[in-house]
């Protein structure tokens, strides 16, 4: 797994109260001295591009709340390849079942782009777990719809062709970062990090991207794409259902 070490830059720490105007699910079930509690024992930490946040087969210590920025959660095989298994953006929590289950990571979380980081210890995040039954629902939640989006994926891996799984892909990227007043959706994302989530091999991307890109349906330049056409996206991805 080429990336950074855990190299990491202590910054002003977020106030959970204004974050995302929301704050960062689940914490929305917060009373304000709970979120008080919280604010005082947290971490916020920024993290560059290519960096660990946190690593497979470490003991989960807390939460991990985004607050900025684009996060890849990955899976290394025996072959040491990666794979994509979740796209992480702000307002999302990661790290959660690890915590919960008092063991070690199964997965990397790692940035695809710079991007600020909180880590709330494992002692705050027990303590509103046995003192608040709507952050628990809250995080009962989480965890169904992860479980919900892994089983959809191995579906996806096992029984659609590449073609369809590349349409998924991009149309994934778009649903999870692209912002509401955006007309077109473009994003930097390197071929590696794009077939690791498609689950195939840097070439077989290139390649297919070379195809919607004749087709009309996406353009790029570098690592930017640009989606043009996220209805041509949507009925190939939908071929195999």
């Amino acid at each position: 797994m080429k990336h950074q070490s855990l190299a990491l830059t202590a910054l002003s720490t977020p106030t959970c109260s204004s974050c995302h105007g929301g704050r960062c699910a689940p914490f929305i079930y917060c009373q304000p001295e709970e979120l008080e509690v919280i604010a005082s024992s947290k971490v916020c930490q920024k993290y560059r591009k290519g960096q660990i946040i946190y690593q497979e087969g470490n003991p989960a210590l807390g939460l991990y709340c985004v607050h900025s920025g684009k996060i890849k959660v990955i899976k290394v095989g025996g072959d040491y390849k990666e794979q994509i298994v979740h796209l992480g953006k702000e307002g999302e929590v990661l790290g959660l079942a690890a915590l919960i289950a008092s063991s070690s990571y199964s997965t990397s979380a790692v940035a695809l782009d710079d991007c600020v980081v909180c880590f709330v210890p494992r002692i705050s995040f027990l303590h509103l777990l046995s003192s608040n039954s709507q952050f628990c629902t809250s995080l009962l939640k989480v965890l169904a719809d992860s479980l919900h989006k892994a089983e959809q994926g191995m579906v996806h891996l096992a029984y659609k062709p590449v073609r369809e799984r590349l349409a998924d892909a991009l149309l994934l990227l778009l649903r999870t970062y692209q912002l509401t007043n955006q007309t077109q959706f473009s994003i930097a994302i390197s071929r590696d990090d794009l077939a690791a989530l498609v689950g195939t091999a840097k070439e077989t991307t290139i390649r297919l991207l070379s195809e919607f890109k004749d087709e009309g349906i996406i353009t790029s330049k570098g690592s930017q794409i640009t989606i043009l056409k996220p209805e041509s996206l949507a009925e190939i991805a939908a071929l195999y259902t």
